[in-house]
């Protein structure tokens, strides 16, 4: 059932914003599978007046590959309509000369293929799964200490999130191992960065105010949308927990089962 603290700010908004792991899949083997009632809810979206965007932190696969995945789990959804943390990146990267010493997924290494990576200069970690070893932490953490001002860059900064088989570690939980290491703070590029949010309702055309972000995340996905101005709606799906609505810093706007019923509403109120 919905909360009846659900933001009622359907019939004045003009686009929506989806997490994607957690609130239209569950990652797992063979490419994880897609939660009960998301497609429809995607295709719902789609087909309303609405503007509709894809928001991830995902770093284990570039954005080709991901949408592919995305695709074959039955998703209507194109590349240019997903927005992650690695293009990004590469784009600060070039912007400010940073040439990074990388430790992220095999899958995410061509994103960065433009970007100069000799005599590394700053460090760019994203969730890299089982090569989040001691061995390639303590590299990054030399590289870092071996520079005059180090500089880190972390491809979002969630602390977990849900496999088949349970909860797994994020990038945030290395992020922070680096900092305390190297006494420094991380660039975190993705969410819950407000930047990396108002890219995306600049792609939209739209205000904080006419957007909503729906996410399973809290902190990154409501607490982040919300900092930036947004409504931010949380889904009892992914890596949801009953503390969350308990949280002492972040309140979501609203809380749902799922996907499927928030964009029932969402449509309801706009008729």
């Amino acid at each position: 059932m919905a909360d009846t603290d659900w933001p009622g700010c359907g019939k004045s908004l003009k686009g929506v914003i989806l997490d994607m792991c957690g609130v239209l899949y569950d990652s797992g083997e063979g490419g994880g599978v897609a939660i009960t009632g998301s497609i429809e809810a995607v295709n719902k979206l789609k087909a309303s007046d609405l503007e509709l965007r894809f928001c991830t932190n995902e770093t284990q696969l570039n954005r080709e590959a991901f949408v592919d995945k995305l695709k074959r789990l039955g998703f209507d959804i194109s590349v240019s309509e997903v927005f992650s943390p690695a293009p990004a990146a590469v784009a600060v990267l070039k912007e400010r000369g940073f040439r990074p010493h990388l430790l992220v997924y095999d899958g995410l290494l061509p994103e960065f293929d433009s970007v100069d990576k000799t005599n590394p200069n700053c460090v760019v970690i994203g969730d890299a799964a089982e090569k989040f070893t001691y061995q390639n932490l303590n590299e990054a953490f030399r590289v870092l200490i071996g520079l005059e001002k180090p500089v880190l860059f972390s491809l979002g900064g969630g602390r977990y999130y849900k496999e088949g088989d349970g909860l797994a570690l994020d990038v945030g939980a290395y992020m922070k191992a680096l900092e305390y290491a190297c006494d420094l703070k991380a660039e975190v590029v993705g969410k819950p960065s407000p930047t990396f949010f108002q890219s995306v309702l600049n792609d939209m055309g739209l205000q904080p105010h006419e957007a909503l972000m729906i996410g399973d995340d809290l902190v990154n996905d409501v607490g982040g949308a919300q900092n930036c101005g947004m409504k931010g709606l949380q889904v009892r799906t992914g890596k949801y927990r009953s503390s969350d609505e308990r949280h002492s810093t972040v309140t979501a706007d609203g809380t749902v089962d799922d996907l499927a019923q928030a964009v029932d509403m969402i449509l309801k109120q706009r008729h």
